[in-house]
């Protein structure tokens, strides 16, 4: 099960030492900062977690699952993120 908001809220409070309400503001404006980020197609790196960026989609034909018949699908912006290779090698630790 995924953590909730209020639940990172609490974690990053009991961590950081501070109060939920402010832990709240840290987490909401971080948010918002990406948001920004990605607006202007740009990338947010956070080091050591993840890095945030907008991919182009290329136009391309699909299929309607249920007729079969082709369809296209147009081209758009989609938001990719990709983890840091830290975060990556604790799934997946180097073999030696």
């Amino acid at each position: 099960m995924p953590m909730t908001k209020i639940q990172v809220v609490t974690y990053l409070a009991e961590k950081v030492g501070v109060n939920k309400k402010q832990a709240a503001a840290v987490l909401d404006e971080l948010a918002g900062l990406a948001a920004k980020i990605i607006k202007k197609g740009e990338k947010l790196a956070l080091p050591g977690f993840v890095t945030v960026k907008v991919q182009n989609r290329k136009a391309r034909i699909g299929r309607n699952p249920q007729t079969g018949e082709p369809l296209k699908i147009p081209a758009k912006k989609v938001v990719k993120a990709v983890p840091a290779a830290a975060l990556k090698a604790v799934l997946s630790p180097k073999k030696k």
